[in-house]
């Protein structure tokens, strides 16, 4: 008789996901306190269950793929962020601080959903049924295939969605999408814990993401982050899922942003732009305008830019402000990376001839948005190099390009776009990088193409102190 195979226990982090040789108070991986536990080892490699059954398919063209079309919401910014919409059987995690609208934004979203695909099933951990309704009322946001329930326990949230999921001969709509609305409020019978501890939110998770796939019903997850910005759970959560946005906004601005930092079925460099107002969240098709301040004449310390969202030329205003220092000289930015604030003083310290580097300097990008792209560089130096001269830019100016740190310029990608957003902002005067001459030939033969060649003025520098003298002549 053969002895039954030992299945030897592991120690895993619930945070990260980090696997240990043993009880830990704080997770070596992650440093996270008592977020070990102990659980059974996978079986070996190679080792079936009994009476398991796996489809294995293959990618040629004789395969019959089954590829359902995506489920747009209605919602132009939600769709773009998305990819064209929601993919069936995906498992989207919507984060962001409470209050910030995240439940608005999908309460809007889902009447779309159920004016397109079908029920859509909105689960609430946080409020009754009747508090609901009341925020869909105040929205305009009913519809008949729009389905509100109150419920905490996972099991009956799933067992109300299996109900609707289209079958063979049942009549009436399929399940179009089912929301969860939070997941740290929701939990499972199964597991020990109360809702929103780590187990439990991993369980909610795990039985959200096998209940998409089997069905081929695309599920969106509320997940409340803390004030730095984490989300307020394990971060394998992230892991599980397939998409996860980031709802953004400042409690003192109307603006609020979405953002994709993970889609496996799309990019996630789109951003959706949305401003709050007391019906609801108004989608803003035209951001750069929202973000630019109108001034009848040019500000000193103040420069335009124009940056790309994904596929979306977007124009934004770097301010720069220079004061005396008393002590060790401050550097403190919104929206600019620190790093890359510093070296761009050195920058204009060694190779322009400005002396900054023993004053307070300030940067701030207006309307709350980050500069993370390279091409933002050169605006951000003639921000500062306008506050230091104490002179304005010529007016109608905008600028962008990458600086090195020999103080050259570097051209930057789909400049041709840049200018088109500029030109149709009324931005008549660009500094850009000299780039090769056929890319400078291309560049003006296109806008020549789009009649702006004689409305827009391309001035070209290939070093900081020539990019300076252009953006104040």
């Amino acid at each position: 008789m053969s002895k039954a195979k030992r299945v030897a226990p592991r120690w895993v982090c619930q945070n990260c996901g980090a696997v240990s040789t043993g009880w830990f108070g704080k997770c070596p991986a992650c440093d996270a306190w008592n977020s070990i536990e102990q659980e059974l080892a996978p079986p070996n490699p190679g080792e079936r269950p009994a009476g398991s059954s796996v489809v294995v398919a293959s990618t040629d063209a004789q395969t019959q793929v089954d590829s359902q079309p995506r489920r747009p919401c209605g919602l132009a910014e939600v769709d773009r962020v998305l990819g064209g919409g929601l993919v069936p059987g995906s498992v989207v995690l919507l984060g962001g601080p409470p209050g910030i609208g995240k439940s608005t934004l999908l309460l809007q979203a889902s009447v779309g959903l159920a004016r397109r695909a079908g029920v859509v099933l909105y689960a609430s951990g946080e409020e009754s049924v009747a508090q609901v309704a009341s925020r869909c009322a105040r929205l305009a946001a009913s519809h008949k295939n729009l389905l509100l329930m109150a419920e905490q326990r996972i099991e009956e949230v799933l067992a109300q969605a299996t109900e609707r999921v289209k079958q063979p001969g049942r009549a009436g709509p399929e399940l179009g999408a089912l929301i969860v609305d939070s997941v740290q409020t929701v939990y499972s019978g199964g597991q020990d814990g109360l809702p929103g501890n780590l187990t439990q939110i991993r369980a909610v998770t795990s039985q959200l993401v096998a209940f998409a796939k089997h069905h081929g019903v695309p599920v969106v997850v509320v997940g409340h982050v803390t004030k730095d910005g984490q989300l307020a759970g394990p971060r394998l959560l992230e892991h599980l899922v397939d998409a996860v946005l980031s709802f953004e906004g400042d409690e003192e601005r109307a603006t609020r942003l979405l953002r994709a930092t993970k889609n496996r079925f799309g990019s996630t460099q789109e951003l959706g732009v949305f401003e709050m107002r007391g019906d609801g969240l108004r989608e803003i098709a035209n951001p750069s305008e929202a973000f630019l301040t109108h001034r009848e004449a040019p500000a000193i310390g103040s420069c335009v830019t124009a940056t790309l969202e994904g596929s979306r030329p977007l124009l934004l205003e770097v301010q720069a402000l220079l004061a005396a220092s008393f002590g060790n000289p401050r550097r403190t930015c919104v929206g600019v990376d620190p790093v890359r604030l510093a070296m761009l003083m050195a920058v204009l310290d060694r190779h322009a001839g400005l002396f900054v580097l023993d004053q307070d300097v300030f940067v701030n990008v207006v309307g709350g948005m980050r500069l993370s792209e390279p091409a933002s560089d050169l605006a951000v130096l003639l921000a500062i190099a306008s506050s230091h001269r104490r002179q304005p830019l010529a007016p109608g100016s905008i600028a962008f390009g990458e600086i090195g740190l020999t103080g050259e310029l570097r051209p930057v990608p789909r400049s041709e776009a840049r200018v088109q957003e500029a030109a149709r902002l009324g931005l008549k005067r660009v500094i850009l990088p000299a780039g090769p001459k056929p890319a400078t030939r291309a560049l003006k033969d296109s806008l020549d193409s789009l009649h702006l060649g004689a409305s827009v003025e391309l001035r070209y520098a290939r070093t900081v102190a020539e990019a300076i003298e252009l953006g104040f002549s």
